[in-house]
């Protein structure tokens, strides 16, 4: 063993593995953004169908993701400009990766904002850039005149800002995030993971502007155990980026899947629409209590701010529900829970705890 420590590299052996929460049995599970319903199951006739794809899918033959049809099929369903080339990942974070391994050489530097989704500075780590993180304001705003100082001073190769970001649930201001762009002479990756509960995209820019990369998920909308994510660019940065992209990055029951999907956008529009009207109705509730702040959200969860976050997680863990609690990943998030906007039902039993605890 002392040996294998030895060959390993010791930078690697530093990190912390990203952990996925067990699952106990009967829970409602409100900790990950994913959506409370089969994405077929809200239409009488359309998981039978979707059930009949599956049985008649080559599964005995690899994937070609670049003749699958599913890029068109997202660029209808999506509007995404003709000029844009479109990379297909396993979920967001083989692109995260790859957008990372495509700029990573000695010296180069990856810049984001702070707290934001951790596998940008994971992978900073994994291919040896150097990470700068600006930190938010205390209210989960961006700290235009830092960022751009940061990118003045630093400039860097790669830029992630998060389009709402996670874990805040904010959606920074698109001017500032258009400043950002101009100023960079890097890449910046607009990662729009959340992009279908907010009420502003940069998909109609993407291949337009040239150091964008628009990067969204079906995750989030219905399909997190597909593993699709999507980035959307001009063609001097997409070409590039497909020469690393794995051949067989996909597999052949996601691709059907998803491209059936998006030929029935209105069914996981109506999903969408419901968690939204749940969000407000959650956070107009939680508005109520007493000691509690929750956050703008224009995603499909609330950050909420508590006396205890760890009371209130253990209580409505005792109550058979598990949310995210993010007291002690970063300093603005002290005292925070992040809570996915679940089933009505779900929704209802979150407050009902809170509201014993807070009224």
């Amino acid at each position: 063993m002392t040996e294998l420590t030895e060959i390993i590299r010791s930078d690697i052996q530093a990190l912390t593995a990203y952990h996925v929460a067990d699952l106990p049995q009967d829970f409602i599970k409100l900790d990950a953004m994913e959506s409370p319903f089969h994405p077929f199951g809200r239409k009488e006739g359309l998981r039978e169908e979707w059930l009949a794809l599956m049985a008649e899918a080559p599964i005995h033959l690899y994937p070609n993701p670049a003749t699958s049809g599913l890029q068109q099929a997202l660029r209808e369903a999506f509007s995404i400009p003709e000029c844009a080339e479109i990379a297909l990942g396993n979920g967001s974070d083989e692109l995260i990766q790859l957008m990372t391994m495509l700029v990573a050489k000695p010296g180069a530097v990856m810049l984001a904002v702070e707290p934001s989704f951790v596998m940008y500075k994971h992978n900073a780590a994994l291919y040896g850039m150097e990470y700068v993180g600006v930190p938010l304001n205390d209210d989960f705003t961006l700290n235009l005149e830092a960022v751009l100082a940061a990118v003045r001073q630093y400039q860097p190769a790669l830029i992630f800002l998060a389009y709402p970001n996670n874990p805040t649930g904010l959606r920074f201001e698109r001017k500032q995030v258009e400043a950002v762009i101009a100023a960079a002479k890097g890449i910046v990756v607009v990662d729009e993971a959340y992009g279908a509960f907010s009420d502003d995209s940069f998909l109609p820019q993407a291949g337009k502007i040239e150091n964008l990369v628009v990067m969204r998920t079906i995750s989030k909308i219905g399909f997190a155990g597909l593993r699709i994510g999507y980035a959307a660019g001009c063609p001097a940065i997409m070409r590039e980026l497909a020469k690393i992209v794995p051949p067989y990055n996909m597999n052949q029951l996601s691709l059907a899947t998803a491209k059936f999907a998006m030929k029935h956008a209105d069914v996981i529009e109506e999903t969408v629409v419901f968690l939204k009207a749940e969000r407000e109705r959650m956070q107009l509730e939680i508005a109520k209590l007493n000691r509690v702040k929750a956050f703008p959200s224009a995603t499909n969860f609330i950050t909420v701010r508590v006396p205890d976050a760890l009371a209130l997680f253990e209580k409505l863990k005792e109550h058979k529900i598990l949310i995210k609690k993010l007291h002690g990943s970063h300093p603005l998030l002290d005292e925070c829970v992040r809570i996915t906007v679940g089933s009505r039902e779900a929704n209802d039993a979150v407050l009902t705890v809170m509201k014993g605890l807070y009224a």
